[in-house]
Formats: C-alpha cells, structure tokens, sequence
C-alpha cells in the first residue's frame, strides 16, 4: 500500500478534526449564523472569492446545490475575511492539540513536502487552501497542512468517482462519515429523499474510483522517498493519537 494509502483515514481525522471544535464554533459565531454548514461553506470555500455559489458546489463536489446557495449565502462575512478566520481556527485547533507533541516541527516539514509536490490541475480548493499562508509554528502548521491533504484527497476522489460513473451521491450513500452512515450522511449534506438502492455494481464501481484516488495522490508523497515516507506514516499516527485521545 502507498504512504498516501495508509495515512488517509488519520489525515481525513486530523484534517477535518477542527471543524467541529471549540475554534471553528469561535469563528462560526463571528459570522452571526447559529449552525454549521453556512459557517462552514463560507470559510471552506471561501479561498474561491466572492463567487455564486454554483462555483461552490462544483468545488465542493459531494452535496446538493441547494444546500450550497442557502449556506453559502446565509453568511454576510466576506470570503477573503471568513476563509482567513477558518484557517486561524484550524492552526489554533492544531496548537491546543498538539502543543506537547515534540515532532510537530518533523512531521510539519514532511507534510509541506508533500503538499509543495502535488499537482493542483482540477483541484480548486486544494489550490485556494495552498496559497494561503502557513503560520510560523510548527502546531498551527501541522494541522493546516492536514487540512491541506484533505482538499487534495477530496478533490482527486471527486475526479475519480466521476471517471468511475458513480454520481456524487451515490458516493456518499456508499462511503458515508466517521459521524455517519451513508444514508444518514447524504441527508445531513441535504439530499432529498428517497434514496437509491446501491447495486453491487455500483459499488465495485465507487471501489475502483477509490484504487484511481490512490494512484493519483500517489506521486505527491512519492517526493518523500522510502525512509521519509516511513517516518511520515509513523508521525501522522502518533499526531491522531495526540490529536485525539480522551
């Protein structure tokens, strides 16, 4: 299995980690609106700019354009101002989790690596998120870079569920959350009901899109070499641990 294979579930952990947290609630109560995705559309896709909100769900990929226009346009915070208060809380996340891990320094340097490697063609967010500055420590680094990996996975899965023939939601019904099942994720994300029985078909099918988005990012942790990618397997899990335990 590739270093990009192995470390995907911790860094779609670590990555997604923070915004559900005390920091993102911090941010999402800055912009004046009392739930989650309209917070959370706004600082995630606001890297795009001031765009319609169709650009946003085609960024996006996995839900519904209905719910894209009402979140996206429920919150008067402008894009540049909220995609900068999301990327604050996501480091400062990252520094209350990880201020006594003595490797963030490591595991930061071999995160950028990888991030510096990989090829943005098709990746919008990925390459919104990655022109906005790191900040300076090595806790608040880590962490945005594992959001970082996250855009890139989540954009390559995209491409690959398309090549695949399998809809979106269709990939969501299969894959669900680490919150929730399929069904119980699609109707979080605000698709209509009902849904679609999943063949066997269908299914093989979303499993070889998740073969393609392996090979795809493949060759950004490629960079690291034999020894580095070694040590990078080992540091993402011990930052999940850190990140994580109770």
């Amino acid at each position: 299995m590739s270093v990009g294979a192995t470390v995907n579930a911790h860094i779609q952990e670590l990555g997604g980690g923070f915004m559900f947290s005390r920091e993102a609630r911090e941010y999402a109560a800055e912009t004046g609106v009392d739930e989650f995705f309209g917070p959370y559309t706004r600082g995630r896709g606001g890297v795009l700019g001031e765009v319609d909100a169709e650009v946003v769900t085609a960024a996006f990929g996995f839900f519904p354009a209905q719910s894209i226009r009402a979140s996206w346009e429920s919150v008067p915070m402008p894009a540049a101002k909220a995609a900068h208060r999301y990327a604050l809380a996501c480091q400062d996340f990252g520094r209350r989790k990880l201020a006594s891990f003595d490797e963030a320094p490591r595991l930061a340097e071999l995160l950028e690596a990888v991030v510096a490697a990989a090829d943005p063609a098709g990746l919008p967010l990925f390459a919104g998120w990655r022109a906005v500055p790191l900040p300076g420590d090595a806790p608040g680094r880590v962490m945005q870079l594992a959001h970082l990996l996250r855009e890139l996975r989540g954009g390559l899965h995209l491409l690959a569920v398309r090549a695949a023939g399998v809809t979106p939601l269709q990939a969501v019904l299969i894959s669900g959350s680490p919150l929730n099942d399929g069904p119980g994720q699609a109707r979080w994300y605000g698709w209509p009901e009902p849904f679609e029985e999943i063949s066997d078909e269908i299914r093989a099918a979303w499993r070889r899109a998740e073969s393609i988005t392996d090979d795809l990012i493949a060759p950004a942790f490629a960079v690291l070499g034999d020894d580095a990618g070694t040590d990078l397997t080992r540091l993402v899990a011990a930052a999940h641990t850190a990140t994580f335990a109770r």
